[in-house]
C-alpha cells in the first residue's frame, strides 16, 4: 500500500493508544457504534472487555401527574413585572404548581446491559490499539500476546438491527474467551441509583439470554448467539466459554417493552435465520451507513492522518487544533449523528445513544439550545433525512404541548418546555427560567421550515411545516399583549438561561430573578415564525385568510434595542440590563441561527450584533461551556469571522474534548476557560456543533444567493469540500487555494431548474459565459440534475 493509500485508509478513523480508563465512569471513554436505534460502546480492555448495550426506547424514572391549570396566576405575574417587582413575580407560577401538588419527574435513558468478554493474557499485551472506522461504523481493538495477534471488531447493523462482534486470532495461539450478559455495571456510574430488578441470565446451546424489569413492569434484555470457528463451546449456567477457536462470531439482538420469554423466543428464531458471516453482514450495513457518511467529504490539506487521538489532543493543548484533528472532529460529529438518529426512531438526545448512567445528568431532549445544535449540521451536511426523527418526535407530542399552553398561560397553540423526554411533552421542570421561556416551539419550527427550503419538499411544507408554524403563531397571538405604543409585550419572559445584570447578587450566587420582560430572543423567534408562515403560506397557497393577520402581528414587534456599549441588548425592555457573563448567546438569534439580519441588509444593526457576540468571548469567557464555544463558532462563521470561529474550536479542543473525542459540558481541570464544576457531564451537542461550524465557514445560502467560503479561516490555505447542500436543494462542491487565489465550484440543482447568484469572499476575475459583478456571479442558470462547473480567480 502506497503512503497516499495508507493516509486515505486512516483519514476517517479515530486511533487510540489506551482503553477506557476514567475510573468510575469508563463508559464515557468508550468508542461508540450505533444504527440510530440500538447502540454499543466498546471500552477496549484486553482481559475483561465491556461492551455497553443501549436502545433508544429504553427510558426510566418518569413520573407524569396531571398538569394543574395555573393560568389564573398570569395576571398577577404580569402586574408585578410591569410594576417593577420582578423578584416577587419570579416564582409565582412555579410555586402555584407546587401548591397544587404537581410533582413530576423527568425520565432518563437507561443502559440495557453489558456484554462481558473475558480473555486470558498469559504473556502480557503489547502493540495495543483501538480504533473507530467512521466510514463503516466498526470499532476494533487489537493487541499482540506472545506470538499471536488478536483482533476484536464490532458494528451495529443498520439494515438488520443486530450487533455483530467478532474475535480473531492470528498466530500460534487460539481464541480462549468467556461471554456473559449482565446488568450495566453499577460501579461504572457517577452516582448510585435504584437498579432494575428481576435480572435473569441463562444459556441454551449457543445462545445467551438476559433480561431485567423496568420500572413500568415491562422487560428489556438481549439474546446473543455465540458461533466459534474451530475449537469447542461450553455452556455454563449464565455464560458461554469458547476454547481453542480460530475465531468467534457473536450476534446480539436487543428488546424493550416486552415479556422476556416471548422476546427471547422471537430473538432466538431471528438470530438462527441470520447468515453467520461477519463480512456479509458488514457489507450490507456499510452500504447504508456509508451512503450517509460519504454524502459529504472534507479535506483541509492535513499532512497526515496517522496520529492517535491522544497525540492530537496533546498537540491541541498547546494552543491550536491541527488540521488533522479539525477534520476528524468534523467527521466524528457527522458519524455520531448518523449513528444515533434515523427516520422512524427517536431523535438524538444529549447523550446520543450511549448513556451509561442510571440517572443521567441532563440526559433528555433540551430545546432551548441543544437539540437544535445537534441537528444544525444535517441540512448543509447533505443528510436531511436524519431530521425526520426530530419532526416525528415533536409531532407525536402536540397534544401535550397544547395542554401546556392552555394550563400555564391560558393560550391556544403550543408551548414546548425546554426539556422533554419520549414519554411526554408536558412541563416537568418547574424552575422559572424553564416555565417562562416560551420560544422553544418557534426555534424548533425553524428546522421544519429549513427542511422545506433545503429539500424543496412542498408536500412537507403543506402537511407538516406550516401546521406546526401555525400552532406556534397561535400561541403568540394569545400570549403577547400590546403596550401603550401598540407594540407587543412578552411577559413573563426569559432569555435562556440568563438573568438581567442588574438583578445579579454576585458570582456564584443565585440571581434575584430569572424573569424579565421582552427578551430579544422571544421576538426574534416570533418574527421568524410569522415571516416563514407568510412566505410559506403564499407559496403553498394555504391559510390565505390568515396571512393578513400574521402581517399585522409582525408590524407590532418593536425594533431591537442597542445598549450603551453599541451592542444589541439581550432584553428589549430598558429596565433589564445586559449580563455578558453567560454561556447562552440567545440575543444573537437574528444573525445566527436565524437569518433576519445580515451585513448586506442592515450593516449598522449587524455590527451591533457582532459587538454583542464579542462581549461574550472577551468578558464572558470564564462562563462558557463546550457547547457554547461550538455555538459561538457558528455565529462567528455566520458573521464572516472565520479566524474567530476557528479560535472557538481551538478553545473547545483543549478544554472540553477527551480521548475518544466526546465533548463535555465543561473543563473539569479548571484551567480558566469555561465554567467551574467538579463533574463534567458528557454532552454530544458540541460534537455536532463543531461539524456545523465547519460547514458554516464553507457555505451559506439564502434567497437564491449561495455564499461560497463566507468565513474561510486564514489557516485553511487549500482544501475541498462537498457536495454540501444549500437552500433551494442545490448541491455545492468547492475547492480552494488561498495562495493561488483560485476557487473551483460545481453546483447541481437536485429537483428543479432555477437561477441563483454566487457570492465569493472577494472580487473575482471575469469568467466566460457568466455575469461577474465584483464578488458576485449573477443569474447562474441551473437545470435540474445538470452540474455546472466554474473556475474562479480572485483579483489582486
Amino acid at each position: 500500500m502506497s503512503s497516499q493509500d495508507q493516509q486515505q485508509s486512516v483519514k476517517n478513523k479515530l486511533i487510540l493508544s489506551y482503553p477506557s480508563s476514567w475510573w468510575g465512569a469508563k463508559w464515557r471513554e468508550a468508542l461508540p457504534s450505533g444504527n440510530g436505534k440500538i447502540g454499543a460502546a466498546v471500552y477496549g480492555s484486553v482481559y475483561e472487555e465491556t461492551i455497553m448495550l443501549t436502545h433508544e426506547e429504553l427510558w426510566r424514572g418518569s413520573q407524569t401527574p396531571e398538569l394543574p391549570d395555573v393560568s389564573d396566576k398570569l395576571p398577577e405575574v404580569r402586574s408585578l413585572m410591569l410594576g417593577g417587582d420582578a423578584p416577587k413575580a419570579n416564582r409565582i407560577l412555579a410555586d402555584a404548581l407546587e401548591e397544587r401538588g404537581y410533582k413530576p419527574r423527568m425520565a432518563w435513558p437507561l443502559p440495557l446491559a453489558d456484554l462481558k468478554v473475558i480473555m486470558p493474557s498469559p504473556y502480557g499485551f503489547k502493540a495495543y490499539q483501538r480504533e473507530l472506522n467512521m466510514e463503516t461504523g466498526e470499532v476494533a481493538v487489537s493487541w499482540r500476546d506472545g506470538e499471536t495477534r488478536y483482533n476484536r471488531s464490532l458494528f451495529v447493523s443498520r439494515p438488520d438491527d443486530v450487533i455483530v462482534y467478532e474475535i480473531r486470532a492470528e498466530g500460534a495461539d487460539k481464541v480462549q474467551a468467556e461471554f456473559r450478559l449482565e446488568l450495566h455495571d453499577p460501579k461504572d456510574v457517577r452516582k448510585s441509583a435504584t437498579l432494575p430488578e428481576k435480572v435473569e441470565q441463562r444459556t441454551d446451546g449457543e445462545y445467551l439470554f438476559y433480561a431485567a424489569e423496568n420500572d413500568d413492569q415491562t422487560d428489556f434484555g438481549a439474546v446473543a448467539r455465540v458461533i466459534p470457528q474451530g475449537g469447542t463451546l461450553e455452556a455454563g449456567e449464565d455464560r458461554l466459554k469458547v476454547h481453542g477457536a480460530d475465531s468467534v462470531l457473536v450476534i446480539l439482538q436487543l428488546f424493550v417493552k416486552g415479556a422476556r420469554t416471548a422476546e427471547w423466543s422471537q430473538a432466538q428464531r431471528s438470530l438462527a435465520e441470520i447468515k453467520p458471516s461477519y463480512e456479509s453482514l458488514l457489507k450490507s450495513h456499510a452500504v447504508e451507513h456509508g451512503r450517509l457518511f460519504r454524502a459529504v467529504s472534507l479535506d483541509l490539506g492535513a499532512e497526515s492522518y496517522t496520529r492517535s487521538n491522544e497525540e492530537l489532543l496533546l498537540d491541541a493543548y498547546k494552543g491550536e487544533a491541527s488540521l488533522e484533528m479539525t477534520e476528524k472532529m468534523w467527521a466524528y460529529g457527522r458519524y455520531l449523528l448518523i449513528s444515533s438518529s434515523r427516520d422512524g426512531g427517536q431523535p438524538c438526545h444529549l447523550y446520543g445513544l450511549w448513556c451509561g448512567e442510571y440517572e443521567g445528568m441532563w440526559a433528555f431532549n433540551m430545546s432551548n439550545e441543544n437539540i437544535q445544535m445537534i441537528y444544525w449540521q444535517a441540512l448543509t451536511g447533505n443528510m436531511p433525512e436524519l431530521l425526520l426523527a426530530m419532526f416525528d418526535y415533536f409531532d407525536r407530542l402536540m397534544d401535550d404541548f397544547r395542554t401546556n399552553a392552555q394550563r400555564l398561560y391560558g393560550c391556544r397553540g403550543i408551548y414546548i418546555p425546554a426539556p422533554t423526554s419520549p414519554d411526554t411533552g408536558l412541563l416537568k421542570h418547574k424552575a422559572p427560567h424553564i416555565i417562562h421561556w416560551t420560544g422553544a416551539a418557534g426555534w424548533i419550527a425553524q428546522h421544519y421550515y429549513d427542511y422545506y427550503l433545503y429539500t424543496g419538499d412542498v408536500q412537507f411544507l403543506r402537511e407538516r411545516a406550516l401546521p406546526f408554524l401555525r400552532e406556534t403563531a397561535l400561541f403568540y397571538e394569545d400570549f403577547f399583549f400590546e403596550d401603550e405604543e401598540g407594540y407587543y409585550v412578552s411577559c413573563p419572559s426569559n432569555s435562556p438561561e440568563n438573568f438581567p445584570g442588574n438583578y445579579s447578587q454576585g458570582p456564584g450566587k443565585k440571581p434575584l430573578t430569572e424573569t424579565a420582560i421582552n427578551s430579544t430572543m422571544d421576538f426574534a423567534i416570533a418574527k421568524e415564525v410569522l415571516a416563514h408562515l407568510i412566505e410559506g403560506a403564499e407559496k403553498a397557497e394555504a391559510f390565505a385568510d390568515e396571512i393578513g393577520k400574521w402581517k399585522t402581528m409582525l408590524s407590532k414587534i418593536r425594533p431591537y434595542r442597542i445598549n450603551e456599549d453599541g451592542a444589541v441588548s439581550e432584553w428589549m425592555h430598558p429596565d433589564f440590563h445586559d449580563n455578558y457573563h453567560h454561556r447562552h448567546q440567545s440575543h444573537i438569534y437574528p444573525v445566527f441561527p436565524g437569518t433576519e439580519v445580515s451585513r448586506d441588509n442592515d450593516p449598522e444593526l449587524f455590527e451591533a450584533f457582532v459587538t454583542a457576540a464579542k462581549k461574550r468571548l472577551v468578558i464572558g469567557l470564564k462562563e462558557q461551556t463546550g457547547w457554547s464555544l461550538a455555538h459561538m463558532s457558528n455565529h462567528y462563521a455566520r458573521m464572516g469571522e472565520g479566524d474567530l470561529a476557528l479560535e472557538c474550536l481551538d478553545l473547545l479542543s483543549r478544554t472540553c474534548v477527551i480521548n475518544n473525542f466526546y465533548t463535555f459540558h465543561n473543563d473539569w481541570r479548571k484551567m480558566g476557560i469555561g465554567v467551574d464544576a467538579d463533574w463534567a457531564p458528557f454532552q454530544i451537542d458540541a460534537n455536532m456543533g463543531w461539524s456545523a461550524a465547519i460547514q458554516e465557514m464553507l457555505l451559506f445560502s439564502l434567497n437564491g444567493t449561495i455564499r461560497v467560503l463566507p468565513a474561510l479561516p486564514t489557516k485553511w490555505r487549500k482544501g475541498h469540500a462537498g457536495p454540501l447542500l444549500a437552500r433551494g436543494a442545490v448541491e455545492v462542491s468547492v475547492a480552494w487555494d488561498q495562495d493561488a487565489g483560485t476557487v473551483e465550484l460545481e453546483l447541481c440543482s437536485r429537483n428543479r431548474s432555477q437561477t441563483i447568484d454566487i457570492q465569493l469572499p472577494q472580487p473575482v476575475a471575469e469568467v466566460q459565459g457568466f455575469n461577474v459583478d465584483g464578488d458576485r456571479i449573477r443569474n447562474v442558470q441551473l437545470e435540474a440534475g445538470v452540474p455546472v462547473r466554474l473556475v474562479l480567480n480572485y483579483l489582486h
